[in-house]
């Protein structure tokens, strides 16, 4: 039950602080700019790798969970558990964005700003290289230490960089789907949803085969 608690209390603080410096930036017209934003995901990425990396591992992301248990790092009973409680992290985070913003932002909502096909490949091709990292810097299936903190952090901040214009650089469905459920919005949820769990089990693959 710990770990559980670990992984719903870490991606609430990556959904709400991720969320809320899209919100201020939002109202804010573009103060804390996109290199803000990006800065702000990895941050408090790697600072929740360091708070409960030891504990659950701190994947904070359905789709890591996934890879991991593609990896056979993860223990199939722990699978539906850990994406539930991340999940409801998400969803409590989007929650207290709204209540802090409640008019004049949609909560961070990821949508897709071009063509489904680029966003879909982008958040596809993203997820994967957050997973090839993880899976190089962790320990069986935890996230832990000084250099995965800021390996998977700055791999988190990259990610917000390149796709974020174009997709919202989600790779994570649980950071797609809190703000989705509180703004009520579901359109092209499926995309956050397949997209990133996609690009893990990718990340596995080539990662089995560049380890091999």
């Amino acid at each position: 039950m710990q770990r559980y608690i670990a992984e719903m209390f870490g991606t609430f603080a990556l959904v709400f602080s991720g969320t809320a410096a899209i919100a201020s930036n939002d109202l804010t017209g573009g103060e804390l700019t996109s290199m803000g934003v990006a800065l702000a995901f990895g941050l408090v990425v790697m600072a929740m790798i360091y708070a409960v990396g030891d504990i659950s591992g701190a994947h904070l992301n359905p789709a890591v969970t996934v890879g991991f248990w593609a990896a056979g790092r993860l223990h199939k009973s722990d699978l539906s558990p850990y994406i539930l409680s991340q999940c409801l992290g998400a969803v409590i985070a989007s929650g207290a964005v709204w209540a802090i913003f409640p008019s004049g932002t949609d909560l961070g909502r990821t949508v897709p700003a071009g063509g489904l096909f680029e966003s879909f490949a982008l958040e596809v091709i993203l997820t994967a290289i957050l997973m090839f990292v993880i899976l190089g810097v962790s320990s069986g299936s935890k996230e832990k230490g000084l250099m995965a903190g800021i390996a998977v952090g700055g791999t988190v901040a990259l990610a917000s960089l390149c796709g974020g214009s174009v997709s919202g650089a989600s790779i994570n469905p649980a950071r797609s789907l809190g703000p989705a459920i509180v703004t009520g919005t579901l359109n092209d949820l499926w995309l956050y949803m397949i997209a990133p769990s996609l690009g893990a089990v990718l990340a596995v693959a080539a990662y089995k085969i560049v380890k091999r």
